[in-house]
């Protein structure tokens, strides 16, 4: 399944620094706009695409490190497949969104860089 690569590496590299970003932010990586439902959308499934990725090769949810501006924490898709891949059981999406950044970022810190 091919990434958006550009996202991707804006993921990663905010992992590594160990914060996060907004998805207004990421988005005209891939000539999007965060205003149109539509790439709304398009950013979802983006951000999907490069999860199951990163759940295939064994990794944590990368895309933890995007957040919505008004809440500080991802969007409702976020979590509603962190459940369907089963890493996500509880109701307290808060406490999952917390563990899987530090796991992110623990994982992204410890990365080498040039790869």
């Amino acid at each position: 399944m091919p990434i958006h690569q550009r996202i991707y590496e804006r993921l990663k590299a905010v992992a590594q620094a160990e914060q996060t970003v907004n998805y207004s932010s990421i988005a005209p990586l891939a000539g999007l706009n965060m205003e149109s439902q539509a790439d709304r959308n398009e950013i979802g499934r983006i951000s999907d695409d490069i999860n199951l990725h990163e759940h295939a090769e064994g990794r944590p949810m990368l895309s933890v490190v995007v957040v919505r501006e008004d809440m500080n924490y991802p969007g409702k898709g976020f979590f509603d497949l962190a459940r369907r891949l089963g890493i996500h059981h509880g109701h307290n999406d808060i406490e999952f969104f917390v563990t899987e950044l530090k796991r992110v970022h623990a994982y992204w810190r410890e990365y080498p860089k040039d790869e």
